[in-house]
């Protein structure tokens, strides 16, 4: 090789260098402020998809339906449906998203949901109000998809801590968004918070648009790979499996509980009109738990491994149940759901970095979208067991067959980590 041929070579690896420099100072850069716009995103989001909660059987009855029953009825169907729907699209956008952008599908979902909330301000019947709602979740899913961007564009030794921020920022919006609903609609209306509602997403689609930046796009799939099937791709399933199993499980054990706890509280306090107060610090109680543990839970899992930290939350979890199934004083209760709501904070997060860990980038969205639709089937499932076993077993029965999920659950993650080493 020739001087002169030398010094070219040189030159080309030297600007390339520079290129690779240049584009990883720019996902440094834009990954923190995707993550800053996804985490005020999914805030404003979740707090306008759950500001309804209050008053869904109010609205209800507005509609012209009058009996009781059908009341409370109608109210879980319009409720159910949006997770119903959203089940079974999730899989759907995350491949979507593989293929084309993340970005694209948090900028669909922004939109869709802001047009679906402020036209629930118009509907004139309950039918109306459940296909709507129907609606809300095929075109939504904010939420989950900015944990898949983020999840892809934070660098991987980062993913809990970020992780574990957004989770806290949704789980902020879950807690405030029923305040906000029971103070908006005596000061403007129900259907006027369904604009404002409306109006909140609206501004989160402008900001993801103009403000969001997808510097690692998905590569585009050779045609073997458009051939294969989206399994195929990952190379070792069994964590993957596992995360998928442990997310469902999760969330129908929580929310196997929460539909009794009303019903346990009466059981606790002498004075009954302070049942409702006190059953909403039970439940606020958790959720200020796993908002100040989530982004401690993620940098200590970036730290000694995700799946050790799972499987020691969920054993905490597991211990921690059985104390909340013999409480005597309401003060009890409170304290353990926020000791539990502390070990549980980082436990999607977790969840996330391991999918995001083991699968390739290409079919990411695709496994993390089976991901969301396990939780959903979890959160629809949990509240129709957690009912059916109360009803029929007493309260208490509710609290120990949810332990024993959750230790089920800490032995699988166990079982698949020694295996894997």
């Amino acid at each position: 090789m020739s001087t002169a041929q030398a010094a070219a070579s040189d030159e080309t690896v030297t600007v390339a260098r520079q290129e690779n420099m240049a584009i990883e100072d720019n996902h440094e850069r834009y990954w923190k402020q995707n993550l800053l716009i996804c985490l005020i995103g999914s805030f404003t989001t979740l707090i306008a998809m759950s500001l309804l909660l209050p008053f869904l059987p109010l609205y209800v009855e507005q509609l012209g339906v009058t009996d009781h029953a059908a009341i409370v009825q109608w109210s879980g169907i319009a409720y159910g449906a949006t997770f119903l729907a959203a089940a079974f699209v999730a899989p759907l956008w995350g491949r979507l998203g593989d293929r084309y952008g993340r970005k694209l599908m948090l900028i669909r979902a922004s939109l869709g949901m802001a047009i679906a909330m402020s036209l629930i301000g118009m509907v004139t019947s309950v039918w109306q109000l459940v296909a709507l709602r129907l609606f809300v979740g095929i075109a939504g899913g904010y939420s989950s998809g900015s944990m898949i961007l983020v999840a892809t564009q934070t660098p991987k030794e980062k993913t809990g801590w970020a992780l574990g921020a957004l989770s806290a920022g949704i789980m902020a919006g879950n807690l405030a968004g029923p305040l906000l609903g029971g103070a908006l609609p005596p000061l403007i209306g129900i259907r006027a918070t369904f604009w404002l509602a409306g109006g909140m997403i609206f501004l989160t689609f402008l900001a993801t648009t103009f403000l969001i930046r997808e510097e690692r796009k998905p590569p585009k799939p050779t045609k073997e790979q458009k051939a294969e099937s989206i399994w195929a791709a990952i190379p070792d399933r069994k964590p993957v499996i596992a995360m998928l199993v442990t997310g469902m499980l999760l969330l129908f054990a929580n929310m196997s509980i929460e539909p009794i706890i009303t019903v346990y509280v009466i059981q606790l306090v002498d004075d009954q009109t302070k049942v409702t107060l006190i059953s909403g610090v039970v439940m606020a109680a958790a959720a200020l738990g796993s908002i100040m543990s989530s982004s401690r839970l993620g940098r200590l899992a970036d730290r000694i491994g995700h799946t050790r930290v799972i499987i020691c939350a969920l054993s905490i979890s597991a211990l921690l149940l059985i104390p909340q199934a013999f409480v005597t004083e309401a003060w009890q209760l409170i304290g353990l759901r926020f000791l539990m709501g502390l070990a549980l904070g980082g436990l999607l997060p977790c969840i996330t970095s391991v999918i995001r860990h083991n699968v390739p980038d290409r079919v990411a969205g695709g496994i993390l979208g089976y991901s969301v639709s396990a939780q959903y089937v979890g959160q629809v499932a949990g509240p129709v067991a957690g009912g059916f076993v109360g009803g029929h077993f007493g309260m208490r029965s509710v609290f120990l067959g949810t332990c024993l999920i959750m230790a089920l659950g800490a032995f699988y993650n166990w079982t698949v980590l020694r295996k894997n080493r």
